[in-house]
């Protein structure tokens, strides 16, 4: 684990996503519920189809979920609903708000992700003491995100260069995580390859193993 800009720690492994439009019907409430019995240590709500609404009734039931469980709770772009529901973080992308007044928002003591595509984009956020960690990826082709993927090369990067937790994302599957792996990512997210297996507390510790046998 690596301890974040005075703030909190993220922790390494699997970051977990959720995405109900992959999970086969089955609720985020209940793919959380499996990825922390897994040993998922930090869960971003992330849902791009609910309204409003819909989402504050969800997210309220699994940042509790996560507190009992003491596991840390990112929300996906709605600062607000992080803010109502008093979530660890948030997570933004590039065309959201910027980071400097995210942090206004939320204050110190919350973390901020960013995700990032770049060399250029991952040392700007980098050198911006209000991120705490980032995403790099898409690293692979995926259905997730509507993005072209940024390959190996920027993965190398991070590690070489960006001093500060980072997620490998993007079209990471069970067949190609030794790449991710073997370069020196510490931290990944498999979205549709978790949420979308028959049995998810087994895929995340089997996942798991992957990552600590290397």
């Amino acid at each position: 684990m690596v301890i974040l800009r005075d703030r909190i720690i993220i922790p390494e492994g699997i970051y977990g996503i959720t995405g109900d439009n992959f999970s086969h019907g089955r609720s985020n409430y209940f793919c959380v519920e499996k990825m922390i019995k897994g040993g998922i240590k930090i869960i971003q709500y992330r849902d791009k189809i609910k309204n409003k609404r819909e989402k504050v009734q969800e997210i309220r039931k699994i940042r509790k979920l996560c507190k009992v469980n003491n596991v840390i709770f990112i929300v996906n772009d709605d600062i607000d609903i992080a803010l109502l529901v008093d979530a660890d973080g948030v997570h933004v992308g590039q065309d959201d708000m910027p980071v400097e007044d995210v942090r206004q928002l939320l204050g110190d003591n919350k973390i901020i992700g960013l995700s990032t595509h770049s060399e250029k984009e991952g040392l700007d956020a980098y050198n911006n003491i209000n991120v705490d960690y980032i995403g790099v990826g898409p690293i692979f082709p995926t259905t997730t995100k509507d993005r072209a993927p940024v390959g190996l090369e920027y993965l190398e990067f991070a590690v070489k260069n960006l001093f500060l937790p980072f997620i490998a994302i993007g079209g990471i599957k069970d067949y190609n995580i030794h790449e991710i792996i073997s370069r020196g990512a510490q931290r990944i997210s498999l979205v549709s390859d978790i949420v979308g297996s028959s049995d998810i507390c087994e895929r995340v510790e089997y996942l798991q193993k992957q990552i600590n046998a290397d």
